[in-house]
């Protein structure tokens, strides 16, 4: 059966989670040192940890972690088309013009749009609902950071042609269990991959930038995080979506973040950032030594509450890419998602956590 469309899967005018993959042509070196040649590539993950956090502050999309690895990188990312909805409609022109400036400063920024070039879209309904669908469109986020990083990367190399292998790999993710799954699959590529052992030495990942931030907090006596993490505190990992999502505090409707570096400050999973990072320490110390312990008792509630296997959480992290294709979840999540596709099934391999496949 052919692979269906991605404009038939994702959808900009909703609000959808997405594990986003791009991989360089014939798995080619992204970042990193290559040993046959003895060039390192390294700078080349600044690159895209900046153009992340720049797309971050113009589209109505939360970046919920990353992670950049040698040839490949990995997002997950929440498309906000509410968010979107509620700029004006002279912000969703000047944010574009950010995007795709008219003119450049002599540093090579965006030069400040004139009302001429603003005029250029606000006379033009179309255009200006056009813009505004496109500014909460995941497959835009995805196009201008890998369009960007090619022509840098090429321009650098002195050659022309291909830097990615094809369009990115996109999988949905349909509840809070598998989000927080694909959030430590995420999080600890690094440490699968054996680049890093904890992670606080898993450079450019989300988690490496929020517990950077976390050890200079000036107030660390204080016990909560909530507040700090929502304010502008966060120099690293502030221009990323909170973790922890307070439904009794947060407000329901689109609130525009007011420090203009992301989309909101809505949270993503019902467990504080400090509780998440202390999960992903303990099961990157598991995935390192290869074997699985017990799970800290004090650990034990957060996947209680979101009904996921504990005794299987290693190995579902482990292997979260070849479990999960299309779609990520439980199998009452699958099922639905299946029939919104207009399918008969979506796949999951095995039973690790209670999904299976549908």
């Amino acid at each position: 059966m052919p692979r269906q469309a991605r404009g038939e899967v994702l959808d900009p005018s909703e609000v959808q989670v997405v594990h986003c993959i791009q991989r360089c042509v014939r798995r080619a070196f992204l970042c990193g040192d290559d040993p046959l040649t003895g060039t390192s590539y390294e700078h080349r993950r600044g690159w895209i940890r900046d153009r992340l956090e720049f797309l971050a502050s113009v589209f109505a999309i939360d970046c919920l972690t990353f992670s950049v690895m040698h040839n490949h990188i990995h997002l997950v990312l929440r498309s906000r088309a509410d968010v979107a909805a509620a700029w004006s409609d002279e912000e969703v022109a000047r944010r574009w013009l950010r995007l795709f400036p008219r003119r450049r400063n002599e540093d090579g920024s965006p030069a400040e749009p004139t009302k001429p070039e603003l005029d250029m879209i606000l006379n033009q309904p179309e255009v200006l609902s056009e813009r505004r669908t496109r500014l909460s469109d995941i497959s835009w986020w995805m196009r201008c950071t890998a369009e960007n990083i090619a022509r840098r990367s090429n321009a650098e190399d002195e050659v022309r042609g291909h830097f990615w292998e094809g369009r990115y790999r996109a999988q949905i993710l349909l509840d809070e269990s598998s989000l927080l799954v694909c959030a430590a699959y995420v999080d600890l590529n690094p440490i699968r991959a054996a680049l890093a052992e904890t992670p606080e030495t898993s450079d450019y990942t989300g988690a490496k930038a929020r517990i950077d931030d976390l050890s200079e907090r000036q107030d660390r006596r204080r016990p909560s995080t909530h507040d700090w993490e929502r304010s502008r505190a966060r120099r690293r990992s502030g221009w990323m979506s909170p973790i922890e999502i307070d439904e009794r505090s947060d407000a329901t409707g689109p609130v525009v973040e007011a420090s203009g570096r992301r989309a909101s400050s809505k949270g993503f999973l019902p467990v504080s950032m400090v509780r998440y990072l202390e999960l992903l320490d303990w099961t990157g110390r598991q995935l390192r030594a290869d074997k699985i312990g017990s799970i800290p008792a004090h650990l034990n509630p957060i996947l209680q509450r979101l009904g996921l296997d504990t005794h299987g959480w290693c190995d579902v992290v482990r292997k979260f890419g070849r479990i999960f294709k299309r779609a990520a979840g439980t199998p009452e999540s699958l099922a639905g998602e299946a029939c919104r596709r207009g399918q008969g099934w979506l796949c999951a391999r095995g039973n690790p956590l209670g999904l299976s496949s549908v």
